[in-house]
């Protein structure tokens, strides 16, 4: 582990705005500096997204910048930073993501000049690996436009650079559906521990290379899929929870290998990140609702310091456009933080204290984000040796809080789940600590077929 030590270990410390290693950006805002900001994500409507209609694309992503950026000056911003995940097209064909990113850093840049708004723009390529059968975790022929579309990105204007990386998928969804979560370990503190080495010392040395900022990664293809299978009732909220914590340790070795923040917004690791580094983080809660359900509204926005929507389609509402409505009511939530932020750190906390406590004890995955508990999970990763370790203790500490806030009845979970507590616990417990022990005992049960092992480095 390369982190031993917390860089926040009093929960007081763990607020919204403030970070110990805050991100200075180019047009400069100070992410963690005292000021929390929107991070609006967006995505295209129904259409052709090819190179015989870039300029249609082109023009949707103008619009898009166009008019948050007009709001975001009636509403007096701060400041604010645009999202940009690509689709597939838009990584396969890295013209069309450079040509989005250039066009929307234009109008960032007439904005910032005519208006003193301070924009950035956060590059988030998607992982193509996923569509090798099985995947070329390290030889994908994939790899090679998504770097294209980082570096060239980066040098059009994409300030931030992160990825929603894949490392480990190949068994992570059947695990999951089959609340199997040793093998969901493996797949994140075997599997992904080892591809986020790799991807991530790629991503920072063209960060290095174009001047610009290694933000993070995200565990959005795991815990969020736990989350939404949970949401559909298709697997217990316990187990869910569970597995959010066994994804930290893997998001955390992206910043091992350079990664500075801010943290991906749909990673609810996030909170973890921070106490543990210090960097800032983006977090998503109630205003992801036009996306995915979510059980974490409010608490999510607990330490956050930017503030983001996950992502809405370019489509049409009664008040205008869909992105321009999402900036409107992040520039809302993120003004009352704010506020709270100018009057004093006792204020802040009160506001914080009622945002957790309005959330938490309807479900396990909004219990563990509390500050305090984010502290004490955060406290048994540092103190373990290596990535599995960390990982097994996180979901150990996380169970031992859920049952004692279950048994104290400050924790509602229905009565057909309560099982999972023992059931999760003992097979948890049944992990060695041992990698090399641990990766002898999932040979003969793991379907190779899916799995080409030489991608992670194992044979």
């Amino acid at each position: 582990m390369y982190f031993k030590d917390l860089s926040i270990s009093d929960p007081k410390d763990l607020l919204f705005g403030i970070a110990p290693n805050p991100i200075n950006t180019k047009r400069g805002l100070q992410i963690g500096g005292g000021i929390v900001y929107p991070e609006l994500n967006f995505t295209l409507p129904p259409i052709e997204v090819s190179i015989s209609n870039q300029e249609a694309i082109f023009k949707q992503y103008s619009d898009i910048a166009t008019g948050a950026l007009k709001r975001a000056v009636e509403l007096h911003s701060n400041g604010l930073i645009l999202e940009l995940e690509t689709v597939v097209e838009m990584t396969q064909y890295p013209e069309i993501g450079v040509g989005i990113v250039t066009r929307m850093n234009d109008i960032c840049e007439e904005y910032f000049i005519r208006h003193g708004l301070k924009t950035e723009i956060r590059l988030t390529p998607n992982d193509l690996r996923e569509f090798d059968r099985p995947p070329k975790m390290r030889t994908s022929k994939y790899l090679e436009p998504m770097f294209e579309l980082f570096e060239a990105g980066a040098l059009a204007g994409g300030d931030l650079l992160s990825i929603e990386s894949t490392g480990g998928k190949e068994i992570s969804d059947d695990s999951l559906m089959m609340c199997d979560i040793r093998q969901f370990i493996f797949s994140q503190a075997i599997l992904g521990v080892r591809d986020m080495a790799f991807i991530w010392e790629k991503i920072s040395a063209i960060a290095k290379k174009t001047g610009t900022t290694p933000g993070g990664d995200t565990a959005c293809a795991f815990g969020n899929t736990a989350m939404v299978l949970a949401e559909k009732k298709y697997i217990p909220k316990i187990f869910a929870a569970v597995a959010r914590l066994a994804t930290i340790v893997r998001s955390l070795v992206a910043f091992e290998n350079g990664a500075m923040g801010p943290d991906k917004d749909c990673g609810y690791e996030g909170p973890f990140i921070k106490a543990i580094t210090g960097a800032p983080i983006s977090m998503e809660g109630k205003s992801s609702a036009c996306a995915h359900s979510s059980p974490l509204g409010n608490v999510a926005g607990a330490c956050a310091d930017l503030w983001s929507n996950e992502s809405v389609q370019n489509i049409k509402l009664l008040a205008g456009m869909a992105p321009t409505v999402y900036l409107e009511q992040l520039e809302y939530d993120v003004r009352l933080m704010n506020t709270a932020l100018s009057q004093g750190k006792e204020n802040a906390l009160q506001l914080q204290s009622l945002m957790v406590n309005s959330d938490i004890r309807f479900d396990p995955q909004a219990y563990i984000l509390a500050p305090e508990n984010v502290i004490e999970i955060s406290k048994a990763i540092v103190q373990s040796d290596n990535h599995l370790e960390a990982t097994r203790s996180a979901c150990l500490k996380g169970l031992d809080i859920l049952t004692e806030a279950f048994e104290n009845d400050k924790l509602l979970i229905d009565e057909i789940e309560q099982v999972w507590f023992t059931t999760i616990r003992e097979a948890v417990e049944s992990i060695p600590t041992n990698e090399d022990e641990f990766i002898s005992e999932m040979m003969p049960v793991l379907d190779l077929s899916k799995l080409d092992l030489s991608g992670y480095g194992l044979t």
